[in-house]
């Protein structure tokens, strides 16, 4: 099993980051999260960790879509 983080892997982790420290994501920020994840064809486990946190987070209303 390969435990490297791929770059895709660290491009989302920012985004996500971002969105949980603003506590706000939009439509378009979330797209290009689901984007980057799949780009290359591959949902890794880093970026499936990823993007469970930021669902989770989601229901949780921790971070919530913004309001257009």
């Amino acid at each position: 099993m390969d435990n490297k983080v791929s770059d895709s892997a660290i491009r989302l982790r920012e985004m996500i980051e971002k969105a949980i420290d603003d506590h706000v994501i939009t439509r378009e920020e979330y797209d290009k999260i689901i984007h980057i994840a799949t780009e290359d064809g591959v949902i890794d486990r880093h970026e499936r960790a990823l993007l469970s946190e930021l669902q989770q987070m989601i229901e949780d209303k921790m971070v919530k879509f913004a309001k257009k």
